[in-house]
């Protein structure tokens, strides 16, 4: 939370151009997805800058070429969506708790890469906003979805994994890309400003047709298990 505070505290009228700029390309339709996404990755460049953080990015090349698809990836803190947009080149989307969507830079941010926001106590809500991401990714768009939900001390471990956000992507009949995550807590999560690494690794993707027969139960298993695969390969635990 220092190296947060740190940030916002030194580049505050940085942070007030990026609100401003960002709130302006989500709300003209002159811009399209992807300047809109360009001007977000900015965002996330200079705050890396400001706050000494690294982000080493491996597995590019398992991003499906064409068509729309959803990335599932663990989730450790507040630099988790940034870290894998800073090495994702196409434009993609984010589904985010609703209340915490609704923070001042956080809530621009959403805005201008299209993201969708989804209530926790609010099943039908819930529903409609996965179905849209459905049809969105038919479309061709791209969802990063968190199917841990929370991540208040995850560090580098992996929490159960929420079946019904792996709906979508059945409905969808989409590739499903697993993302492993790597330190990406220790930025907002350490209480220091020393230089930190976090790393994204893009696994290969779960076409459709590897589970076109399973539950989403079994879905969320089998990408929980790839993840968990990868982490113990680098780090020797899970």
């Amino acid at each position: 939370m220092l190296r947060f505070v740190y940030v916002i505290a030194t580049g505050f009228i940085l942070a007030v151009i990026a609100v401003i700029r960002l709130a302006y390309v989500a709300s003209h339709d002159k811009f399209n997805e992807e300047q809109r996404y360009r001007e977000a990755v900015k965002v996330i460049g200079r705050l890396k800058k400001k706050g000494r953080i690294s982000t080493i990015i491996s597995g590019e090349d398992n991003l499906p070429g064409k068509g729309g698809y959803i990335m599932y990836s663990n989730h450790q803190g507040k630099y988790d969506a940034l870290g894998i947009m800073y090495g994702h080149d196409k434009p993609l989307s984010v589904l985010m708790d609703y209340k915490k969507s609704k923070v001042i830079l956080t809530s621009q941010f959403i805005d201008a890469i299209g993201g969708k926001r989804i209530k926790t106590d609010d099943p039908k809500q819930q529903m409609k906003v996965l179905n849209e991401i459905s049809e969105e990714v038919k479309e061709g768009r791209r969802y990063l979805i968190f199917p841990e939900g929370g991540y208040k001390d995850n560090h580098n471990h992996l929490q159960e994994f929420r079946a019904g956000c792996f709906r979508c992507a059945i409905k969808a009949k989409c590739p499903i890309v697993p993302i492993c995550l790597i330190d990406s807590w220790k930025p907002f999560g350490v209480n220091s400003l020393k230089a930190v690494t976090t790393y994204v690794h893009f696994l290969k993707p779960i076409e459709y047709v590897e589970y076109c027969n399973m539950k989403a139960a079994e879905i969320a298993a089998l990408v929980k298990s790839r993840i968990s695969e990868t982490l113990t390969d680098i780090l020797g635990e899970c």
